[in-house]
C-alpha cells in the first residue's frame, strides 16, 4: 500500500489531481465527461502555475545569485522551494499514509460536529506530512510523527472553520469555501495582532489603500503588471557590479522586467482555470453532504488557497515584499538563509490575511514583512531536521529533485515558517510527553470551542 501512494504522488500535482478529483467527481454522481473536464482543468491550472513560479525563479535565480557574489553573501541553508519539501514529505513513512489517516480525522470531526469543513485539498496534504516527517526524523519515532501531523491537521480544520466567514465575504464567487491549508492559516495569529495595533495607531485607519485603489489613483503605476516591471528591473540593476556592466546589460535587465511583469500578469488568469475545474465537484460534494448530513448547509469544502492568489492586493504586496525578504535574509542577524526557490510561495502567504485586513495593502504589507522576518528565523531553525529527511529520501530514491548542495543545509519558506510547524515540532521533540500534552490540551480546547459554535449556528438556523 506504502508503494502504491508513493507511486500516485509521485507522479506529481499536475498528473495526480486530476486523477483523483476525476475519481471523486465520479464517486460524488458528476458524469463522467464532467469529472474528467474538471480534473483536467485543474491540472492545466498546476501546469500553469508550475510554468509560471518556473519563470519567476528561473528568471530571477542567475540575477539574485549575482547578487550574492557581488555583495559577499555567506548563507549556509540552500532552498529548496515547495516542490521539494513535497517530495520529502510524500516520500516518508508518514507522508505515504497521510491522506487516508487525515481523511479518517476529518470524518470523525465531521461526525462530532467539531469541524465544518469537508478537506477535499488532497495535494496539500504534504504539508500535514511534512510536519509529521521532520517529527520522524529527528525523534526516530513514527508515532511521534503522526501525532504531530494529526495535530496540525486538527489545528488546521478548526482555524478554517473560524476564518471561513471572513473569506467567503471577501472574495468572489468563494460561498462554501474554506481554506485548511496550515501554511495559509498559521499567518492569521500575525494577521490578528498586527491588524488590532495598526487600528490603535491615531489616524492610521485613514491610510485605506487598496489594490484597486491604487489603480484609480495612480493609474498604470498602480497595477501589478507595471510594479513586476519596476521590480524586475531594479533587480536585474542591482546584479550588475559598475556601471559599464549595467550599460551592457540593459537588454538582460529590460528582459527580466518583462518577465516578472509577465508572472503578475498571468498568474490570476491561471488562477480562473482552478475555479472553473473545482466550481463542479465542490458544487456536488456540497449536495452529496446535504442529502448525508442534519443541518449540512453550513458545511464547507475545503480547497487550495490557489484560488485566491491570483487577488490584486496578494499580488502587489507579494512583489515588493520579494526584495524586502532578499535585503532582510542578508541584513537579519544569525540568519542563514536566503529566499530563491520558495519566493513563488509567497503569494500563498495572504489568502487567510486578507479578509482580515479588508486588502489594505499597506496593513497587508506590515503583516507580511513581520511574517517574513520571524518566518527566515523559523526556517533557520528547522533547517538540520529538513536536511536530516531531505537526506534519508535521497539516499532511498535518488530523486535530484531532494538533493541539496553539499555544504549546505535545506530549508524551504513554504509551510517551515509557518508558526504552526514550528511550535509543533518543538513541543513534541524538545518536550515530548509535555509538549504532546500541551498540545492535545489545546487542540481539545479548540475543538470544544468550535463545536460549541457549530451547534449554536445550527440552532440559529433552525429557528
Amino acid at each position: 500500500m506504502e508503494e502504491v501512494f508513493k507511486y500516485i504522488i509521485g507522479l506529481g500535482a499536475a498528473v495526480m489531481m486530476p486523477i483523483i478529483f476525476t475519481i471523486l467527481g465520479v464517486c460524488i454522481g458528476i458524469k463522467l465527461p464532467k469529472a474528467l473536464k474538471s480534473g483536467l482543468l485543474v491540472g492545466v491550472g498546476f501546469v500553469g502555475l508550475s510554468v509560471v513560479t518556473a519563470l519567476l525563479t528561473s528568471s530571477l535565480g542567475p540575477a539574485l545569485s549575482k547578487m550574492v557574489e557581488i555583495y559577499g553573501l555567506e548563507l549556509g541553508i540552500f532552498d529548496m522551494g515547495w516542490p521539494s519539501a513535497a517530495a520529502v514529505a510524500y516520500n516518508t513513512s508518514v507522508g505515504a499514509f497521510i491522506i487516508p489517516v487525515c481523511l479518517g480525522v476529518n470524518l470523525l470531526m465531521l461526525l462530532t460536529k467539531t469541524t465544518r469543513t469537508v478537506n477535499i485539498d488532497l495535494w496539500n496534504y504534504w504539508h500535514f506530512a511534512f510536519i509529521g516527517a521532520i517529527v520522524y526524523f529527528a525523534s526516530d519515532n513514527i508515532y511521534w510523527g503522526f501525532f504531530a501531523a494529526i495535530i496540525c491537521y486538527i489545528i488546521t480544520l478548526i482555524m478554517a472553520d473560524l476564518t471561513c466567514k471572513q473569506f467567503q465575504s471577501y472574495y468572489e464567487k468563494m460561498d462554501g469555501i474554506s481554506i485548511p491549508q496550515p501554511f495559509c492559516q498559521g499567518f492569521v495569529p500575525f494577521a490578528l495582532v498586527i491588524n488590532k495595533a495598526l487600528d490603535m495607531i491615531p489616524g492610521f485607519d485613514k491610510l485605506n489603500i487598496d489594490a484597486e485603489g491604487m489603480k484609480r489613483k495612480f493609474g498604470i503605476m498602480g497595477e501589478p503588471l507595471f510594479l513586476g516591471v519596476v521590480v524586475g528591473c531594479g533587480i536585474g540593476a542591482l546584479a550588475c557590479k559598475n556601471s559599464q556592466e549595467l550599460v551592457d546589460g540593459i537588454p538582460a535587465i529590460l528582459g527580466l522586467g518583462i518577465k516578472m511583469g509577465a508572472v503578475m500578469e498571468l498568474i490570476p488568469r491561471i488562477t480562473s482555470l482552478f475555479i472553473e475545474g473545482l466550481r463542479p465537484i465542490s458544487d456536488a460534494t456540497r449536495e452529496l453532504i446535504a442529502r448525508k448530513f442534519k443541518n449540512s448547509a453550513s458545511l464547507n469544502i475545503g480547497m487550495s488557497p490557489a484560488l485566491v492568489i491570483g487577488h490584486p492586493t496578494t499580488l502587489v504586496v507579494s512583489l515588493l515584499l520579494i526584495p524586502v525578504a532578499l535585503f532582510l535574509s542578508v541584513v537579519l542577524p544569525n540568519n542563514q538563509f536566503l529566499p530563491l526557490a520558495s519566493l513563488a510561495g509567497m503569494f500563498y502567504l495572504f489568502p487567510a490575511v486578507l479578509p482580515i485586513t479588508k486588502g489594505n495593502v499597506l496593513k497587508t504589507f506590515l503583516i507580511g514583512l513581520v511574517s517574513l522576518i520571524v518566518g527566515l528565523y523559523f526556517v533557520t531553525d528547522l533547517a538540520p531536521f529538513f536536511t536530516q529527511a531531505a537526506q534519508d529520501v535521497f539516499v532511498r530514491t535518488n530523486d535530484p529533485a531532494v538533493q541539496i548542495p553539499q555544504g549546505f543545509q535545506g530549508g524551504a519558506l513554504d509551510f517551515a515558517s509557518s508558526i504552526f510547524s514550528w511550535l509543533i515540532f518543538h513541543a513534541v521533540y524538545n518536550f515530548k510527553i509535555v509538549g504532546s500534552s500541551i498540545l492535545v490540551i489545546v487542540a481539545l480546547a479548540m475543538a470544544i470551542y468550535n463545536r460549541r459554535r457549530i451547534i449554536k449556528e445550527a440552532k440559529h438556523i433552525e429557528e
